[in-house]
């Protein structure tokens, strides 16, 4: 593409290129090895520095938010996104709009129960109690090991169905009869059950909606309009209206005033007339109705 003053090329035949594409050339190359300042250990690559960085510092204002929010916090959890944090939820079923503290203090408080417990664990069995009953820090680097792992289903640009292979993968995350409800980043939090205390206010979850997307057979709610209610009324519009409104139609158009004061000083019937007021409001219910019918 133009202004790709640099690419990385692929030994494929025929090759691949990523490019650096920079219009205005604003942008700027480093090469080096660590990443930019504010960013925390990776959950994938450095997976103990990452839980110790978490561990250790439980005290931080971050964890003062829910759980769902602080799992976007790439100074502590350097890697996961939106759709990650989702799936680590749901598989543990930790409601997303926990405190983070609470959530974190009590993973801390196991793994020292633990330690005392069995302190002579070797390697191989701490791995495997790990897969068996994996917490919250564990899942962060797990579940996209499993992404990453199936990358060439997942991902492959070649694969017909790549798209569809992701799919099946999630468990919750735009999956159908899932709640979802915005944290106060704006950003869609997919899980199932109870949101938890530090859910938003004035917010109802969106269930309902994906329900009626995954079951297209599904009964359409009825859905009562202010025009639906109007509607019956222009139906039984006595003819009278209808034959003073056709006089106005028919007369000098000088203002609605004129209009109506036309109609009300028109001969008295046998029947007693209705008050001024209540044959206003009578006929511009019935123009609303008719004109919206």
């Amino acid at each position: 593409p133009r202004h790709a003053h640099l690419r990385f090329l692929t030994r494929e035949s025929p090759p691949r290129a990523l490019c650096f594409i920079d219009a205005r050339r604003f942008g700027s190359w480093r090469l080096g090895d660590a990443w930019q300042l504010g960013r925390g250990p990776c959950v994938l690559s450095e997976y103990q520095a990452f839980r110790e960085n978490v561990l250790k510092n439980l005290d931080d204002k971050a964890f003062d938010k829910p759980i769902c929010e602080a799992l976007l916090n790439q100074k502590f959890f350097n890697g996961i996104g939106n759709y990650l944090r989702a799936e680590i939820l749901y598989r543990l079923k930790i409601p997303p709009f926990e405190k983070a503290r609470t959530v974190l203090e009590a993973l801390k408080d196991q793994e020292q129960a633990r330690r005392k417990k069995n302190p002579s664990l070797t390697l191989s069995k701490k791995l495997k109690l790990m897969r068996e009953n994996p917490d919250l820090l564990e899942l962060c680097h797990s579940v996209p090991m499993e992404v990453i792992a199936a990358e060439k289903k997942l991902f492959d640009p070649d694969h017909s169905d790549n798209y569809a292979a992701f799919k099946n993968w999630l468990q919750c995350y735009l999956v159908p009869g899932m709640s979802s409800l915005r944290d106060r980043n704006g950003r869609t939090i997919w899980f199932q059950g109870e949101p938890g205390p530090m859910a938003p206010k004035g917010q109802t979850s969106r269930k309902k909606r994906a329900q009626l997307k995954a079951d297209p057979e599904a009964l359409t709610p009825k859905v009562t309009t202010r025009a639906s209610k109007r509607r019956p009324r222009a139906a039984v519009k006595p003819p009278k209206m209808a034959k003073e409104e056709e006089e106005m139609a028919d007369g000098p158009k000088k203002g609605r005033a004129r209009g109506r004061r036309k109609v009300t000083t028109a001969p008295a019937l046998s029947e007693p007339e209705a008050p001024v007021k209540a044959k206003r409001s009578r006929r511009t219910s019935a123009r609303r109705g008719r004109g919206e019918a």
